[in-house]
């Protein structure tokens, strides 16, 4: 632009602008470079280890092992004999808590037991009748063959031949009368003994028993106390300990099955190895967060269960945050 007296100058706007288109260029070229040494990062990364934090638990889980479903465990039962303490290591199938029902079914098993002596001897009774009755009839038919063959030849009279076939046909009938009862007083031994079952399946039922073999965490529930939603015990399979690494889902498909697996964590002495054993079928929110504030805290992850090679050294930590690395 020039003036009247034919002087040039530059426009402040016009200086800016170029100083901008400047700066952009520069900021492209130094971004370009940038993302490549990000991608470069990235790249390094991917066929690096994975980390992330988990947690350790027993196989499947910690038990919270509760009250059969009976009539009484819906209104509630109460503890009267608790046989194990925490610490404790369970069979399957062992006894665990006795509640106060049991006194009440075994009384009705005693009953039920009763009522199938009754019915058994009501049955043998039965069929002794029956055998006699039948037995009679048996002979009264003979008896009114050979009368109705004597009148034939006049031996005897109509009136005699005529009681002797009465006879037969009444003792037959009552023959018949007696099998079917013989079979009713069978049908309630069978029902008497039906019943004795129930009872027996109830008292069992009084009972809380490992529902596999394992080791006592807790006890929620003592003698005299009402069992409640926590159940009587918890308990795990503490033979088999895992470490569930929560991993980012961008990650997981660096994760398969069989890659070794360091875990560490400040309370263990050393850190455990072990080995990736599966990989859970849905992505979930995070569970483990660490104590750095500016982490994910909503960061969708994919939990990875290590198996370790030594359970006995964190059999007592279930629920302890780790640090897991799974090696490529």
């Amino acid at each position: 632009m020039t003036t009247g007296r034919g002087r040039r100058f530059h426009s402040p706007s016009w200086e800016l602008a170029g100083f901008v288109l400047a700066a952009l260029a520069v900021g492209v070229a130094a971004g370009a470079a940038d993302a490549g040494e990000a991608a470069a990062s990235n790249d390094a990364g991917a066929s690096g280890p994975v980390a992330s934090l988990g947690r350790i638990e027993p196989e499947h889980g910690i038990i919270h092992v509760g009250m059969p479903s009976t009539p009484q465990a819906i209104s509630g039962s109460v503890v009267r004999k608790l046989f194990v303490k925490a610490g404790d290591n369970v069979a399957e199938g062992q006894i665990l808590v006795e509640t106060d029902t049991v006194q009440f079914q075994k009384a009705d098993v005693d009953l039920a037991s009763a009522e199938l002596e009754l019915a058994q001897r009501d049955s043998d009774k039965a069929a002794g009748e029956e055998q006699d009755v039948c037995s009679r009839a048996a002979v009264a038919a003979r008896t009114s063959v050979r009368r109705a063959h004597l009148l034939k030849k006049g031996v005897t009279s109509d009136e005699e031949a005529d009681v002797a076939a009465g006879d037969a046909k009444s003792l037959s009938g009552s023959c018949a009368a007696a099998g079917f009862a013989t079979k009713a007083a069978i049908a309630g031994v069978e029902v008497a003994r039906a019943r004795l079952s129930k009872s027996e399946a109830a008292l069992e039922r009084a009972y809380v028993r490992a529902p596999a073999s394992g080791r006592v965490l807790q006890v929620h529930a003592w003698p005299g106390e009402l069992i409640g939603a926590d159940g009587v015990v918890e308990m795990a399979n503490v033979g088999r300990m895992y470490a569930i690494a929560e991993i980012w889902e961008t990650d997981i498909g660096r994760v398969r099955a069989g890659q070794k697996a360091t875990v560490t964590s400040k309370a263990l002495a050393g850190p455990l190895s072990g080995v990736v054993e599966h990989i859970r079928l849905k992505v979930r929110k995070q569970d483990t967060t660490g104590t750095d504030p500016a982490a994910r805290k909503d960061a969708r992850i994919v939990e990875v269960e290590v198996l370790l090679d030594h359970p006995e050294v964190v059999a007592s930590l279930s629920n302890l945050q780790v640090e897991v690395l799974i090696h490529p």
